[in-house]
């Protein structure tokens, strides 16, 4: 069998000219492109290129392979980016790779994908409000949509976790918890809890039980080879940049802690 690392290489592509933010963002997916050419966990592969309003483009994605990961490991996908006019979740979840690129261990025996940068189209093309966020994966139109459900149906990931800003007025964190509407995901354990969130403050939603989700991956659920859960960070749009970022390292930190020890024990707690 191919090696799972031989399936993902390093690509750069230029960026239109952007705005300062969009410029700082893409500086720092190029750099981690750069990185992950050099890196035996890092692999920077974007995927594409999809067409908007007759132009390419590409859905920046890096997937890192823990120490001990194979092709039987449990995968994930991570997702961030859902709106350009808000580049705060993308680079939160950059920080997160980069976190991941100096301490691999904290992945060990775990195969995980990042998706960035969602609405790519967006960004690099100035395309108008879409609302990625909310896109059913079956029906909607949108090309990087079209890509994630593609990439979804090959991949069988597990679970899928979402960095989204929170609606404005909302000063506490919120963690969502979904599920397939008809079939239990994998693990069928608690995801996360308290303490994987502390010292910052929380407030728990679990989607309902046997009620299909409107949005996301988990629209296309009754399609993929396993049945995958999700789970979403809202993050207060209040709170400042640097507050932003360390919430989402330190609790997908501590969430990817919980999630390994699911793995080692069987997953079926």
């Amino acid at each position: 069998m191919e090696p799972i690392s031989s399936r993902f290489t390093a690509i750069t592509h230029a960026p239109l000219p952007l705005a300062p933010p969009a410029n700082a963002l893409h500086a720092r997916i190029g750099a981690l492109y750069a990185r992950s050419q050099k890196d035996r966990a890092l692999f920077g592969s974007p995927l594409g290129p999809f067409h908007f309003d007759g132009q390419p483009g590409w859905l920046p994605r890096f997937v890192f392979f823990g120490p001990q990961a194979s092709d039987e490991s449990w995968r994930l996908a991570f997702l961030a980016g859902f709106d350009h006019r808000d580049l705060r979740p993308a680079q939160a979840l950059l920080g997160f790779v980069e976190h991941l690129a100096e301490h691999a261990e904290q992945g060990h025996g775990l195969n995980l994908a990042f998706f960035p940068l969602v609405d790519a189209a967006g960004l690099t093309f100035a395309a108008p409000p879409r609302h990625l966020a909310a896109a059913h994966w079956l029906h909607d139109s949108a090309p990087e949509i079209g890509l994630l459900e593609k990439d979804a149906r090959l991949r069988g990931y597990h679970g899928f976790v979402r960095i989204e800003t929170a609606a404005p007025g909302e000063d506490i964190l919120t963690i969502r918890v979904r599920e397939p509407a008809e079939k239990h995901p994998t693990p069928d354990v608690e995801l996360i809890s308290t303490e994987e969130i502390d010292p910052f403050p929380v407030r728990f939603e679990l989607g309902a039980r046997g009620v299909a989700p409107a949005d996301g991956p988990l629209t296309v659920a009754d399609d993929l080879p396993v049945q995958p859960f999700e789970l979403t960070l809202f993050v207060p749009s209040a709170w400042s940049d640097d507050l932003y970022h360390d919430a989402v390292s330190h609790i997908l930190a501590r969430f990817l802690r919980r999630y390994r020890a699911f793995q080692a024990f069987g997953g079926h707690l």
